[in-house]
């Protein structure tokens, strides 16, 4: 939810008791107190101390305790434990905590959350638990959470808050107000009211400054306006956070698939959503999957093991690559100290271009009308950036060796890879998410193994011409 002047308060209350150290990170000495307090078991000290901090700040905590005295603090607080701090917190430890505690007190908590904070917590519970829970909670909340527990993962309904406030067209402002001042079951924030007609579909909405300047007398249907680009519960979570920022939206209402209104989502889950996304891309570049730091050794491991191993396969390729030049090498001992530049600068030209091309994929800057653009553009940039570290490697290798044929095999072969870096990255991607993979996940593997492969062959290949060797 968008935070309060209540939350902002306690925030700067939280500041003043020097959580944070200058660089950002939770003070050492506030963790020995919590630590403390915890062993001691001083519950009332304790609530005292957490019960001024945003969720944020207490995720923080969370994630930063050790097991123990994390669960302790959770046991100790009890019903004063804000749950929402666990939205803030890596999956790891979120299950942790949720595991320790029985189902009918997840259940309680979870039925002072708003739903959208629920939901997030409730979809990584095991299924049985989950059903437990669900059963323990009144029935209007179990069936909101319920619907948008069914719609996709990474998807809009999932992220949606169930939570809004619609009225029909010919309520006039006076009768909205009031409805809004009585009604108990609202959300706690919110940015526009949304007019449906009596079979709930979303025929339009007003902003709450609207409202306010608006006359009691004046009829809802002639100060509203079209809804402007309703969400599908079931569109991919990125792409509805990048059509609220496109359009600069505070919110936007989520349809099913007949336009009825099922929920909202609000810029602050737009922001979870970004940053979620971009968090995951860069994992995915890096092989490591959704692995948390919080994860165990063993969990890690299974996470990066499989890329290690087409790592590995790739590298093998390599290896024959430069097995066939083995005589070659035998007889001019410089090209095993010089093969691995070429090999690295192609490997490093390939991966900026090709994490630009991710990005611009997740973001949609990249289709069909500006691919051979951008393919053009990077082949540029590979030319003109393999010719000037082909005079830099060029000179340094003809002096080093005293050998300026040397030097210009290099080169040549420099200028060869750099261009060879910059399809790999582009075209990759583009044709991994063509066929429906993710790029950010495989490119990586596939644009190193044809940097080394091409840069090996043209650097040990021209020097078998060029040498006669």
């Amino acid at each position: 939810m968008i935070e309060t002047l209540d939350a902002r308060r306690t925030s700067e209350q939280a500041r003043d008791l020097g959580i944070y150290d200058e660089d950002g990170f939770v003070e050492s000495a506030f963790l020995s107190r919590i630590e403390d307090l915890v062993e001691a078991e001083n519950a009332p000290t304790l609530k005292s101390l957490v019960e001024p901090l945003h969720e944020s700040e207490l995720g923080d905590i969370l994630e930063t305790l050790d097991n123990e005295p994390r669960q302790g603090l959770v046991r100790l607080l009890g019903e004063d434990f804000d749950y929402s701090a666990l939205t803030e917190v890596d999956e790891a430890i979120r299950l942790s905590i949720v595991g320790a505690m029985p189902n009918p007190q997840i259940a309680a908590a979870l039925g002072e959350l708003d739903s959208d904070d629920a939901v997030y917590i409730l979809e990584d519970i095991e299924e049985d638990d989950r059903k437990e829970i669900l059963a323990a909670l009144p029935f209007r909340e179990r069936m909101r959470l319920r619907r948008s527990l069914d719609y996709p993962e990474e998807s809009a309904g999932r992220r949606m808050q169930t939570e809004f406030v619609a009225v029909p067209p010919y309520w006039s402002v006076g009768q909205t107000i009031d409805y809004m001042r009585e009604d108990e079951d609202l959300p706690t924030s919110f940015a526009q009211i949304f007019v449906v007609d009596p079979m709930f579909k979303l025929i339009g909405a007003v902003e709450l400054d609207r409202i306010l300047r608006a006359k009691r007398l004046e009829k809802i249907d002639e100060i509203m306006h079209d809804t402007r680009h309703a969400i599908p519960a079931e569109m991919d979570q990125e792409e509805a956070a990048q059509i609220i920022e496109q359009y600069d939206l505070l919110s936007a209402a989520v349809v099913d698939r007949d336009e009825r209104l099922v929920g909202v989502l609000t810029i602050d889950d737009v922001i979870d959503i970004v940053q979620a996304e971009a968090e995951e891309d860069i994992k995915r570049l890096g092989g490591v999957g959704d692995e948390e730091i919080s994860d165990t050794v063993l969990t890690a491991v299974r996470s990066r093991f499989t890329w290690l191993l087409v790592n590995l396969a790739t590298a093998i390729l390599a290896s024959l690559v430069i097995g066939l030049f083995d005589a070659t090498i035998q007889h001019m001992v410089a090209l095993a100290v010089l093969m691995p530049i070429v090999a690295s600068m192609g490997g490093n030209a390939g991966t900026q271009t090709m994490t630009v091309a991710v990005r611009a994929l997740a973001s949609r800057d990249i289709d069909l009308r500006n691919a051979g653009r951008i393919i053009r553009r990077e082949s540029l940039i590979g030319l003109v950036n393999g010719v000037l570290f082909a005079v830099i490697i060029g000179l340094v290798a003809a002096v080093w060796f005293q050998d300026a044929g040397l030097g210009q095999v290099i080169a040549i072969a420099m200028i060869v890879n750099m261009i060879a870096a910059a399809l790999a990255g582009i075209l990759i991607p583009l044709v991994l998410d063509n066929l429906g993979a993710d790029p950010a996940l495989a490119s990586g593997t596939f644009v190193t193994t044809v940097t080394d492969v091409v840069g090996f062959f043209a650097f040990l290949g021209l020097a078998a011409w060029w040498f006669n060797l």
